[in-house]
């Protein structure tokens, strides 16, 4: 007599799935997922995520950007429990009592508060499948990273990631990310060069044919900047102010290229002689002046690259341009500043704040064919 064994569907998918997993090395055998974590994954949201310094975006498959939040986390300073995250927690920043304390868990796009990075990706995980039926989310997930991290960092986010309830946690270099969401031809033969300026991190990489041939990055960006302008105003002005308002008057009157009509700003904030409160008005040349050597260093990381850059690539470059990406890199004239200093043309990405995030989330929706995209855990490695 025959005895005839009907498993369901899904119970091969999970059984090729671990096969497939171990034999490509993509996770180690402790970290075979569970029937019942399969079985949640089935039904949970692919999600790509820009873990910024700066701000946090979850971009779903087929669904987009659903999550722009400011990466901060305000916690409980006795207990490290959380209270508020993001927007929230953002609004609290510099004004918080003392037995609340403001964390910005992300520093220079890595990660330097472990527990609170994973509580704020559990909160974005869970938001971001308020819709969904999922009693425990488990989706796979993609986390863009700067170029220039370590190894540890490297494994910091994935476990982060894991730890807030992915069953899948792959990593993607952010001006690869940032290529890709920008629509640039990253696996054609022709060259295309990425400036994705952020919060804590400039990434400046040229791709050909699916991999990075140059890259550069430097931990000056948008946070650097704010700091230029606090600076100025103590040295210049006696004003202490706070980085919530160098960031409103960059983002109000900042540029790195003169105007065609300059404006003017009002800076409130303390007075370092009387100890009273005063303001000073400033304007958009004084700003531009004081990060001016930010945007410097960025500008001078661009032409080290094109230094070292094939002679063919430059070429290609020299009719495709340079694209622009990234929250800080909408700082107005930026664009007409580097193509002034390196004589090709640069343009501003289309909504250039959600790039690397939409770039995330686009290797997600085309896994197979640009999964090599991805980057391991292991300094320097991509996959093939």
């Amino acid at each position: 007599m025959k005895f005839v064994i009907r498993l369901p569907y899904f119970a091969f998918e999970y059984v090729e799935l671990c096969y497939n997993a171990l034999r490509t090395h993509e996770v180690e055998e402790p970290s075979v997922l569970s029937p019942l974590d399969f079985l949640f994954g089935l039904f949970s949201l692919d999600i790509g995520v820009d873990l910024g310094t700066a701000y946090t975006l979850v971009y779903v498959r087929g669904k987009g950007i659903v999550i722009n939040e400011p990466s901060f986390v305000a916690i409980d300073r006795k207990t490290r429990a959380p209270i508020e995250v993001g927007a929230r927690a953002k609004e609290m920043w510099s004004k918080n009592p003392k037995d609340i304390l403001i964390v910005r868990p992300l520093r220079d796009g890595v990660i330097s508060e472990y527990e609170i990075t994973a509580r704020m990706l559990d909160y974005l995980i869970k938001k971001a499948h308020e819709q969904s039926w999922v009693p425990v989310p488990r989706p796979r997930v993609v986390v863009g990273i700067p170029s220039g991290v370590t190894e540890v960092e490297k494994r910091a986010v994935i476990e982060a990631t894991l730890d807030a309830g992915a069953r899948e946690a792959h990593l993607i270099e952010e001006p690869v990310a940032a290529a890709i969401g920008a629509n640039l031809p990253v696996l054609e033969t022709r060259g295309s060069m990425v400036v994705d300026i952020g919060g804590g991190t400039t990434e400046v990489a040229l791709f050909s044919l699916g991999g990075i041939v140059i890259s550069r990055s430097i931990r000056v960006a948008g946070d650097e900047m704010d700091e230029d302008i606090v600076q100025h105003l103590r040295n210049k002005h006696n004003l202490l102010i706070g980085e919530p308002t160098a960031e409103k008057a960059k983002i109000d009157i900042g540029s790195a290229y003169p105007l065609p009509q300059e404006r003017t700003y009002m800076v409130k904030g303390r007075n370092l002689t009387t100890g009273l409160p005063d303001s000073v008005e400033v304007s958009s040349i004084e700003i531009r002046e004081a990060i001016g050597g930010s945007v410097n260093i960025i500008i001078d990381t661009v032409k080290d690259a094109l230094d070292d850059t094939p002679p063919e690539l430059v070429a290609d470059l020299m009719e495709s341009g340079i694209t622009i990406a990234g929250g800080a890199g909408q700082l107005r004239g930026l664009g007409d500043r580097l193509r002034e200093e390196v004589n090709i043309r640069s343009w501003l990405a289309d909504d250039a704040m959600t790039c690397v995030a939409r770039g995330a989330g686009r290797v997600l929706e085309d896994y197979n064919n640009l999964r090599r995209l991805l980057t391991g855990p292991e300094r320097g490695s991509t996959r093939h």
